[in-house]
Order: structure tokens, then sequence, then C-alpha cells
């Protein structure tokens, strides 16, 4: 990472904790590494991100339900799911710091560098050699590679390196009053799992028809033992998942299609195309026939936002199999090849898996920007601006008495009664309205209204958008109607 981009970074961190969108976890304790929470305005932004992937999954798609399962889940699911086997990472000691890294994690930081030096090409191949490495389990090379490279620790600086090894990910705790008698389960590590475990409660319930999907949005959480870029990885997390069943032979049109319609979705809430990318995996997981992440371009470079996975039957056969419980589907549809009905047969799964942390945090890195303001004067102002779209900012209208006396707190009142029901308000009538109209660019605020003198006399408000800061005199009454008509 440049020093410009990693001062951008840094800059939208202190940013989001300055204004009330994420704190360090119980910070009065010195805070948890790799934990945060989300503030006022953070929480609402969170909220308004899942409930527009909700809508774009539930409400949009007539052949797609949610559900909301546990987080606690019958041991067996997790040997079922490959989980207990072979959830880990492969890791690295430093004998010297004692410090524990992951190994793709330092052969990146080393590519990063050769970026820097401008050995472009140099760091690509060092990238290509780490994932078919990886994908041939290929530790002992991979140590090598990482001696050859030089790659020290960052805090020992020596390379006094242990072999790599696995590190399963999973929280462990115990089901049970007593400790002695209690059951060992997991807190769950995706959410996926609750979604198949109850694929024929919700198929027979909801009278579901393949191809159809599941949806789920939670917490899941992982023992990452080196977590870093603030909420990018964390131990504590929410997914956005959908598994969508389809007959066996039809998972890559599937595939296909939920590729270019989960870009489409990001791409609906204005964000740049060009910041975008797919990457296919070139390791596919235990349970893929093929694999590909969504990468969006952060400060500290292109990094998986939304994963793409054709499962195969696998879950379904692995929890028939485990469970003894039979988890097939009967196809009614008839078969053009055979004249006869499909009949029963175990689903194809393809999923679609975002992590709402992650695209909270690229709404913040794509919405931070600080600009130079030029006046009429001469000089230059400056402001921070969020410009998050708006449909999924935390306040979509700022209402703004001019001043706290003569009639307009009790007009700007009526206003927000009368917007409250339909969207997120914020009043204020403290400080100069140059001071507010800042503090609601900091936070995202799309739209400002102002009540002055003149609106007792005309009915006239002072509308100001945040992106131009272009401001404009309309009817109060059309208050409500444009903002809801901006939003859409």
């Amino acid at each position: 990472m440049s020093n410009t981009t990693e001062n951008t970074f840094q800059a939208i961190i202190s940013h989001a904790k300055e204004y009330g969108f994420v704190f360090p976890s119980s910070e009065i304790y010195d805070g948890l590494s790799a934990v945060y929470d989300y503030g006022p305005n953070g929480s609402e932004l969170k909220k308004n991100i899942r409930d527009y992937w909700w809508k774009s999954m539930t409400q949009l798609n007539d052949n797609i339900v949610g559900i909301d399962a546990a987080i606690f889940m019958h041991p067996t699911t997790w040997k079922a799911s490959g989980h207990v086997d072979n959830f880990s990472d492969p890791m690295i000691d430093n004998k010297d710091s004692k410090k524990r890294y992951r190994v793709d994690h330092i052969i990146e930081a080393r590519a990063d560098e050769l970026k820097e030096k401008g050995e472009v090409e140099q760091a690509a191949a060092l990238l290509a050699e780490m994932e078919r490495l990886l994908a041939a389990d290929d530790y002992i090379t991979l140590k090598t590679l990482i001696v050859n490279e030089k790659i020290v620790c960052g805090v020992s600086k020596t390379a006094n390196w242990t072999d790599i090894r696995q590190f399963n990910l999973m929280f462990s705790t115990q089901l049970g009053s007593v400790a002695e008698d209690a059951d060992t389960i997991y807190l769950r590590p995706e959410t996926a799992q609750g979604i198949f475990v109850n694929f024929l409660n919700v198929q027979k319930t909801a009278r579901m028809k393949i191809p159809f999907g599941i949806a789920q949005t939670g917490k899941a959480f992982r023992n990452e033992i080196v977590a870093r870029q603030f909420i990018f990885r964390m131990r504590e997390f929410e997914q956005m998942e959908m598994q969508f069943f389809v007959r066996p032979g039809t998972q890559m049109q599937w595939y296909n299609f939920w590729k270019e319609a989960r870009l489409k979705w990001h791409l609906s809430l204005g964000l740049p195309a060009e910041k975008y990318r797919y990457h296919n995996h070139v390791k596919l997981a235990h349970y893929a026939d093929a694999a590909l992440d969504i990468e969006y371009e952060f400060p500290f470079g292109f990094k998986e936002v939304e994963g793409i996975h054709s499962r195969t039957d696998f879950d379904l056969k692995s929890h028939q199999t485990f469970s003894k419980k039979k988890q097939q589907y009967f196809d009614n549809d008839i078969d053009e090849t055979t004249g006869k009905p499909f009949g029963n047969y175990i689903p194809y799964v393809v999923e679609t898996s975002i992590g709402l942390d992650r695209m909270f945090l690229l709404i913040m890195c794509n919405a931070y920007t600080e600009e130079i303001i030029p006046k009429e004067d001469g000089t230059t102002d400056s402001r921070v601006v969020l410009k998050i779209p708006p449909q999924i900012a935390p306040n979509k209208l700022a209402i703004l008495p001019l001043v706290k006396k003569d009639g307009l707190p009790e007009i700007a009142t009526a206003l927000m009664n009368e917007c409250k029901t339909s969207f997120k308000c914020f009043y204020e009538e403290k400080d100069a309205i140059g001071k507010r109209y800042r503090r609601q660019d900091a936070i995202g605020t799309p739209f400002c209204v102002t009540i002055d003198h003149q609106t007792k006399e005309d009915n006239m408000v002072t509308i100001r958008y945040r992106d131009s800061m272009k401001q404009e005199r309309i009817a109060l009454s059309e208050v409500k109607k444009l903002v809801l008509d901006q939003l859409g």
C-alpha cells in the first residue's frame, strides 16, 4: 500500500469513529483485537445495506424466500460440512517473535512491496506461484519460496520461520450447565449450513419448486489469527447468503446467471464499474466445481467482497449421509430426452455469499471524499463528505431551522413529523448553518432543508444537495415527495 492510500485508509478509519460509524469494541478496556462495534450512523448504514440486499433477493425474486437459522447447530453439522476436517488456513510462526502469520498474507505483502518498486511482473509471478503451491498443498516448497524471497517478520525482522501447518478457524464452546457433562459445539463459521439443513422444511412449507433459493443474513465467527485491515477481516462478522437449488446439469447456467446478477446489484448502487473485477479460484473448495470472487479495489488493493460458488450436491448429499435422512426432491417436470418426469434427485446448489461488513467498508471507502472548494472571493474552503448512495444513507434528510426562535422550529418539527414515517430524518438547531451543513456532509446525508424567516411568508424552503452543494427554493409541501423520488 502506498503512503497516499495508507493515509486515506487511516483517514477513513478515523472518520468512521469520529462520526459514529464504527468504534473499537470494549474500547474503555483497550479494545479487543479484530472486534468492532457499529455506532449510531454505522448501525443505520449497516441495516440499510442489509435491507437493500434482502429486498433484492426475497422481494424482487418470486422464487427466493428467507430464513433466520440459529447460530448454534448440532455438532455433526460441521462434520458433515467438512469444517471439522478442512476449515483451516496455512500458518507460519516466527521463532524469534513468536508471532503467527497467514502464509498468503505475508507473500501478498511481499508482492505489494515489489509493485511499489515498479517490479509488477515479478509481483504477478510471485502471486501465481503462491496460488499454484497452495492449490497443491505443497507447504515445503511454499516455505522455500518465503525464504528465497527473504520475507521477514514485521516484529523481529528475522526469517527464522517454523514449518507451515494448518490451523482450524472454528470457535468451540460447551452446551450444557456442567462443563464436564457438556457437548462441544461450535459457533457457526458460515451461515450456509443453516440453509442446507432446512432445505426440505423450506421447500415443503413455502411450496417451492426447483429452481428456487433460500436467503439468510446473520453472524458468523472465525478465529482469524491474523485479522487486519479494520473491519475487512474480523473474528465476528455478518454474512448475506443465498443458496440457489437447481436441477443437476444446469448448475453452470445458473452460476453464470448469478455471477452477472450479483455484479449488477453492486453497480445498481451507483458504484464505479472500474473498481470491480472477477477473480476465478485456482484452488477450488472441496465442495465446488466452479468458484469466483467479486473483488473491489479498496485503498489496500483488490480484495474479495462476494463469492459465487457452484457447490454441486456436496452439502445435501453429505447431510443425507450423516443424518441418515433423505434430502431429495421429486421433480415433476418432463425430461424431453425420456418423456418422463425427472423424478427424485439431490439438487445442486449455486451460492452467492457477500460479507456485510466488507460491503459496509466498500461503501465507506468509495464514499469518503476530501474536497477543496473555491469561494467567490478567490480563497478556498475544504470539506470531507461521504458520498453514500442516497438509498442506503443513514439519514436521508436533515431538517435545519435557521434560528431557534420566531416559530421556525415549529415549522421544522411539523416537517419532521410528516417525513419521519417514510424515511430517516435528522433534526438540528445548534450552530451556524454552514457548520451544520458540514456535519451532514461528513455523515453522508444527501439532502438538507433549511427553514428560514421567508418560509413563514411564502411556505418555501431551501433544499441543499450534498454532492453538488447546489441549493434551490422549493415549496415546503414538496419536500417529502422530492426526497422519495430521489430515493427511487
